[in-house]
């Protein structure tokens, strides 16, 4: 019975991981923030049956001992506090038909929730060799990113270069679970099975280290084809998050390589060949429109000039601004965890909301429902729980970071492979929190996960 507990329970962890991407459908209401995420549907059901194992084996595997965990405990733990210390603001707290109380459970609820993938994937790693780990993770995040590509591949065909009669055969992809076929037609972005660029950005910031892991794990020509891919679903996500973020990874992972050896070195000379080679093959193919492509890319980079033209990035920043002003009155408390929104209602700059139909129609409209996002992990953090609680999880942030980047060196084979995808992965986790402020990453969480079984190896925690 305990044995088919557990291989039900893993065999729905890796179906989750599979559908992390996958967020274009409806979606189930009652899950709030998680909604549309199909992972959380195998997530959940995997941890029921996690708990139903734990129930006859009365045993939990959490790394209590462990100094990062106890760090993750530690800004919980924090979490509470704050709230509890603004208790009475928060008591008053009311807009969008609830109250603070209530959008403390539920911002609480959530944050657990982004917990579960990391509980169970420690639990299922736990006892995996490092090499066993690598491959199989990296196998099921491939047979993913290659449907998301080739999804993506119709979209590109189809807005890029007009060929309208895929359209009947792209939307037989409405039959995949948790996938409604939806294209761009305005501004002809991709977003393959995400809902929108910025989830598919996110999605590929999580991909990216292990689809580069492959050029130095195989021999063979294809190795670098994941690689080509990320690059080329980035271009045409128009994501700049992701364009800028998955860029400087490779930069990283480059650097990492030269760093190591002679052999890694000569390899980077030759990926720079071949990445000049296709350039220009594409150029000649179809120079002008990629060179069009390129312009609005570069153009979509200035920032001045879409404060001042684009009404989202106004949005963007002027909730950003909003939340270091909060800051500025509450340093060290914070206003209570999820309490951002109710504090920043009379505190938005006018050059953030005049004219602005974003704040009439949603944010400072009390018969939608859903709350302004805050746009930024770490200014929401410094509104909410104040210099405490941004201190607690930035040096969570900084500590895997840190020791990732040692192992990078110390390591040998798969484990300095899986270093330099943990270090490249929690580096653009990092960048991308800086325009996302939901603890909604489910890639951070299992690569927390396996950063613990990679420290395991050198010293027991349990």
């Amino acid at each position: 019975m305990e044995l088919t507990l557990k291989k039900t329970y893993t065999t729905l962890f890796w179906l989750g991981v599979f559908f992390i991407p996958f967020n274009s459908y409806i979606g189930i209401s009652f899950l709030g923030e998680y909604a549309q995420e199909g992972a959380i549907v195998f997530f959940l059901f995997s941890f029921g049956f996690y708990i139903l194992d734990i129930l006859f084996k009365n045993k939990v595997i959490l790394p209590y001992k462990n100094s990062y965990f106890q760090l993750l405990l530690l800004f919980i733990l924090w979490l509470l506090l704050a709230t509890v210390l603004n208790g009475s603001s928060v008591l008053d707290n009311f807009m969008k038909q609830t109250s603070g109380y209530a959008r403390f459970l539920r911002q609480m609820i959530s944050f657990f929730m982004a917990l579960i993938p990391f509980i169970l994937g420690h639990n299922i790693i736990h006892k995996k060799s490092i090499k066993e780990l690598f491959y199989q993770f990296r196998k099921v995040l491939s047979y993913s990113f290659f449907f998301v590509a080739f999804y993506a591949v119709f979209e590109i065909l189809i807005l890029i270069f007009d060929i309208d009669q895929l359209k009947g055969v792209f939307q037989l992809f409405d039959f995949v679970p948790f996938v409604e076929t939806n294209l761009d037609e305005t501004f002809k972005r991709i977003s393959s099975v995400s809902f929108e660029p910025p989830f598919l950005a996110i999605y590929l910031i999580t991909s990216a280290g292990w689809m580069f892991s492959y050029i130095v794990s195989s021999r063979k020509i294809a190795r670098f084809l994941p690689t080509l891919m990320i690059f080329v679903l980035t271009f045409y996500s128009g994501s700049r998050t992701a364009l800028i973020v998955v860029t400087f990874q490779f930069i990283i992972f480059l650097i990492a390589l030269f760093v190591l050896s002679k052999k890694y070195r000569l390899l980077i000379e030759r990926l720079f060949i071949g990445l000049v080679s296709i350039s220009l093959l594409v150029l000649v193919l179809n120079g002008k429109t990629v060179l069009n492509a390129v312009e609005k890319k570069v153009d979509s980079l200035n920032f001045t000039e879409n404060l001042s033209d684009n009404i989202s990035n106004r949005s963007r920043f002027g909730i950003q601004y909003t939340s270091i002003l909060i800051f500025k009155e509450n340093p060290i408390l914070g206003v209570g965890f999820g309490q951002q929104a109710y504090s920043a209602r009379s505190l938005y700059p006018q050059w953030a909301t005049k004219k602005n139909y974003e704040f009439e129609l949603w944010y400072l409209n009390d018969q939608v429902r859903s709350f302004p996002p805050g746009f930024n992990m770490y200014t929401r953090l410094l509104a909410e729980t104040g210099l405490i609680g941004f201190l607690l999880f930035l040096t969570l942030l900084g500590s895997l970071i840190y020791q990732s980047a040692k192992w990078v060196r110390s390591k040998k084979n798969e484990e300095k492979t899986l270093s330099i995808v943990l270090l490249i992965s929690f580096i653009g986790f990092f960048i991308n929190w800086l325009q996302f402020d939901s603890f909604r990453v489910f890639g951070f969480w299992i690569c927390f996960a396996i950063f613990l079984k990679l420290l395991q190896q050198n010293k027991s925690y349990e």
